[in-house]
């Protein structure tokens, strides 16, 4: 029997402090300290938590815990929210070509995603063009929010936004959605990690909530959309958004009832809940074909070495299985297949090829 791939579909990498224009320094819109202790922007830091953070530590660290492959996205903290227009388009710009690099010198290791920013249509149609035919990167990473260009926070799935999904379903594209400024949004004081550990779940929440009111996973067939974190409060507010459907029509006048996303082939959600009754329900509702594995890598919320949790890349699939809630076909497939399905949809042939490149 063939072993199946360990694919890991939620990583990311900072740049080494060197790789990082002057200018995104001088502009305090984000840079790393020269010791790669910290990771900065204006009024913020943060410390960087493990060595895998950078390229050849996570080369290392990969090895070491037998992952074949990862998908790596965009930094929450490059979304380009607050910023001017020409800064923002640069630092996205960098981003981008940052990860096509990583992509390109290292196929069999790392699939890379791009970002855009949805409050400047235009632009991110250029954008998303080049990233796509010119930088060869077909992983299209959206945060669930964003700023629009007079200051108001919008819902990505907003329909003014339907043309970035129009391009992205042309190109066949994997949808990343990912939680991030809550702190900006939300006028609560930020203590305690509350827009990490509460806030970004709701944040995911409301990206599916509209995602599927608007009926996107039917209007935009060719695109295939993950959402980070399980979608966690996507999965436990069900019954409430049915509710609300059917008990106030009059406020969804126009909307696709929230049932008929449910395990849908094109949604699909990674494994990072933390614990298996999360996971349990996600499989429960969604069907384990639409669950894909993600460690949100390198980050102390990720899938990580932890010896206070006896944890490890890959312990809550090993888990499940332990505690008869999936098979170790499903645990296998949720590794390899899903992640490659959510990437490639159909394309078989595109399939083989990231697999030949792996196996090379």
């Amino acid at each position: 029997m063939t072993r199946k791939l360990r694919i890991n579909g939620h990583s990311h990498l900072l740049p080494y402090p060197e790789e990082i224009p002057q200018f995104m320094k001088e502009k305090e819109i984000f840079w790393v300290d020269d010791e790669r202790k910290h990771m900065l922007q204006k009024d913020w830091s943060r410390p960087v938590t493990h060595s895998s953070f950078f390229l050849d530590e996570k080369l290392l660290w990969m090895e070491k815990n037998k992952l074949d492959h990862a998908v790596v996205l965009n930094l929450s903290q490059l979304y380009g929210n607050g910023l001017r227009l020409e800064e923002m388009k640069k630092a996205l710009r960098f981003q981008n070509d940052f990860n096509a690099k990583v992509q390109k010198n290292h196929p069999s290791k790392f699939t890379c995603g791009f970002v855009v920013h949805p409050g400047f249509i235009y632009g991110a149609l250029d954008e998303m063009k080049r990233c796509v035919e010119e930088l060869g990167l077909k992983v299209l990473c959206l945060p669930t929010h964003f700023m629009d260009s007079i200051g108001q926070w919008r819902c990505v799935f907003d329909e003014e936004n339907d043309r970035i999904f129009e391009l992205a379903d042309k190109y066949k594209l994997a949808i990343e959605i990912h939680p991030y400024d809550g702190d900006k949004m939300i006028k609560l004081e930020n203590t305690n990690w509350r827009f990490h550990l509460i806030w970004m779940l709701a944040q995911c929440g409301d990206a599916y909530h509209f995602y599927t009111l608007n009926g996107m996973q039917e209007r935009f067939k060719n695109i295939r959309t993950c959402f980070a974190h399980g979608g966690q409060l996507a999965q436990m507010n069900l019954g409430r958004r049915i509710q609300g459907f059917d008990g106030r029509p009059d406020l969804f006048e126009g909307k696709t009832h929230p049932r008929k996303a449910i395990g849908h082939k094109n949604i699909f959600f990674d494994t990072l809940v933390h614990d298996t009754d999360s996971l349990k329900l996600m499989f429960k509702r969604q069907g384990t074909n639409q669950v894909l594995m993600g460690l949100d890598d390198p980050y102390p919320l990720g899938e990580m070495e932890n010896d206070k949790q006896s944890s490890y890349p890959g312990k809550i699939l090993d888990l499940a299985v332990k505690e008869n809630i999936i098979t170790e076909t499903e645990k296998g497939q949720i590794w390899e297949d899903n992640v490659l399905q959510w990437l490639f949809g159909d394309d078989e042939r595109a399939k083989q090829d990231l697999i030949d490149k792996i196996l090379k």
